[in-house]
């Protein structure tokens, strides 16, 4: 590794708009879901259903947190639910497949999503082999990115020291609880952030596109 990555032992990502591109849009379809549900379960309509699902998310993180803490839904129901959707617009990425492979050191997920979407999506990728462990949100007890407690959480479960750890998020107000534990950020710059944070002091290094970030990376190793 270049001398500013030598001492990454951990190589921690983000699924969703992280392990493949935006564009692919699949959270889009998630998302659609996630209003269906909110409107079905308060009788909003579908305006009105999808203003109270991004309030829950910016206020608790993620439309689940915010159901939980103001409605005591069963986060099962909720996850089988929106998870449930076509993965057609995904694709096998060898090329990232072949970087993962490279990086010296182990390999991790950390995601909000569940664990049995996690793989489902991994497999359509063509990654179902490259990470050691899913992070997910039930390993969370359900407290979500950002929530300090998740990053917590995650280096105890998995023996991580985060000043050994790199995370790479699409999303960077995620990155910020990442780096106050010590560990380096990298935030893929793809357009899927809506929190628009004048201050990335947290963020160590921002990228466009994984893949060729991870290569350019060997590369220069």
């Amino acid at each position: 590794m270049p001398p500013a990555f030598a001492h990454i032992d951990t190589w921690i990502f983000d699924l969703d708009n992280t392990l493949y591109p935006a564009k692919a849009d699949l959270f889009a379809l998630i998302d659609a879901k996630m209003t269906a549900y909110v409107a079905r379960l308060l009788n909003l309509d579908p305006v009105s259903a999808r203003r109270v699902q991004k309030d829950y998310f910016l206020a608790h993180g993620t439309t689940l947190a915010g159901l939980m803490a103001e409605h005591e839904i069963d986060p099962a129901d909720f996850l089988s639910y929106v998870h449930d959707i076509e993965m057609d617009a995904l694709e096998a990425n060898a090329p990232l497949a072949a970087a993962l492979a490279r990086l010296p050191g182990r390999k991790l997920v950390f995601t909000n999503g569940d664990k049995p979407y996690a793989l489902k999506v991994l497999d359509r990728l063509g990654l179902g082999d490259s990470f050691e462990a899913v992070h997910d949100i039930h390993a969370m007890d359900l407290v979500p990115k950002p929530a300090a407690s998740a990053y917590a959480g995650l280096c105890s479960a998995l023996a991580i020291d985060p000043t050994r750890a790199l995370f790479v998020e699409d999303m960077a107000r995620n990155l910020k609880p990442a780096k106050a534990i010590g560990m380096t950020t990298v935030w893929v710059d793809n357009g899927s952030e809506q929190d628009h944070d004048a201050d990335r002091s947290y963020v160590d290094v921002r990228v466009s596109d994984l893949t060729a970030w991870l290569h350019q990376l060997l590369e220069d190793a």
